[in-house]
């Protein structure tokens, strides 16, 4: 069973994974923002492993350093443009 201390050892290494990594998410983190960055995560990933590339390439009849291309300006904005905040739209809505 797991006592108080282990509890707290575990949420301080939490945390500090959340400050060291931006992907590994927090408590406020919204759904585009997670979205974000799996989608980011996933581009890179293809970028990096060549092997990746070759087989998008030729499934969609391309050259490696176009698919690598196209990834890397898909990794911009990956889910469109965010959402506009709730405080936002109710101030545009005022004026």
């Amino acid at each position: 069973m797991a006592t108080l201390s282990d509890r707290l050892n575990i949420n301080s290494q939490i945390e500090h994974l959340q400050a060291k990594y931006v992907g590994t998410g927090h408590a406020d983190l919204t759904k585009f923002e997670w979205a974000l960055n799996i989608h980011r995560d996933s581009y890179a990933s293809y970028v990096g492993h060549h092997n990746m590339v070759s087989y998008f390439g030729a499934v969609e009849n391309e050259s490696i350093g176009r698919v690598k291309y196209e990834f890397l300006q898909r990794m911009l904005l990956p889910c469109g443009l965010p959402p506009k905040a709730q405080d936002q739209s109710e101030d545009e809505e005022e004026k």
